[in-house]
């Protein structure tokens, strides 16, 4: 770990999760620190998204252990929701919000000023007053991108993060990645592509 960057990780351990009897995820390990990118990978329905979601505290994992520590401290399920960014295809955005409204709705929950929200818009090259319903897909996963950061989370999970963009949108959001990670950015990703940046480690899952 780079001893310049926060004292930001997340380790899980032996994670298992199924629905029913069908066991989706495994006895799944890994982790990933400060400024570094864990890439998860697999065929489909070799348990990625349910992964992520455990990790994001969505979903209870049935065994094994999650440790999210971030500044040095050791976060529970209910502080480790708050510290992550979580991009992903159902993300549930408001449609019958603009951008901005989303953003700002978000940010209240959150106590961020709404200038933040307008910056970010602005870099992402999205419409402030577009109802996020009237969007295109690239756009609405820019936007994805936008609400994951707003917070500047220690922690993003990515599921599928370039879905759907177009080259000037995939490079708009990169730059912006990987400035976070500059930053000490923590990141667990299951990409659709791989393009990201940084990786440090792979695990792969189905195995």
């Amino acid at each position: 770990m780079d001893p310049t960057l926060p004292q930001t990780s997340l380790a899980f351990d032996r994670l298992t999760r199924g629905y029913g009897r069908l066991m989706v995820v495994r006895e799944a390990s890994g982790a990933v620190a400060a400024g570094q990118v864990l890439l998860i990978t697999g065929t489909n329905g070799s348990g990625k998204s349910t992964l992520l979601r455990c990790l994001a505290g969505l979903m209870a994992p049935q065994a094994g252990t999650i440790a999210c520590t971030v500044a040095g401290r050791r976060l529970d399920v209910a502080a480790r929701r708050r510290a992550i960014g979580y991009v992903a295809p159902d993300l549930g955005l408001y449609p019958e919000l603009t951008c901005i409204e989303n953003l700002t709705f978000f940010g209240r929950l959150r106590g961020l000023p709404p200038a933040r929200g307008a910056a970010l818009l602005d870099r992402l090259g999205l419409p402030p007053k577009r109802l996020a319903g009237a969007l295109s897909s690239g756009m609405l996963q820019r936007l994805r991108w936008a609400w994951a950061l707003l917070h500047r989370p220690p922690i993003l999970l990515l599921d599928e993060p370039l879905q759907n963009l177009d080259a000037p949108g995939r490079r708009d959001v990169l730059e912006l990645f990987e400035q976070h990670l500059e930053r000490g950015l923590a990141v667990v990703a299951s990409p659709d592509s791989l393009e990201l940046p940084r990786v440090a480690s792979r695990l792969e899952l189905g195995r």
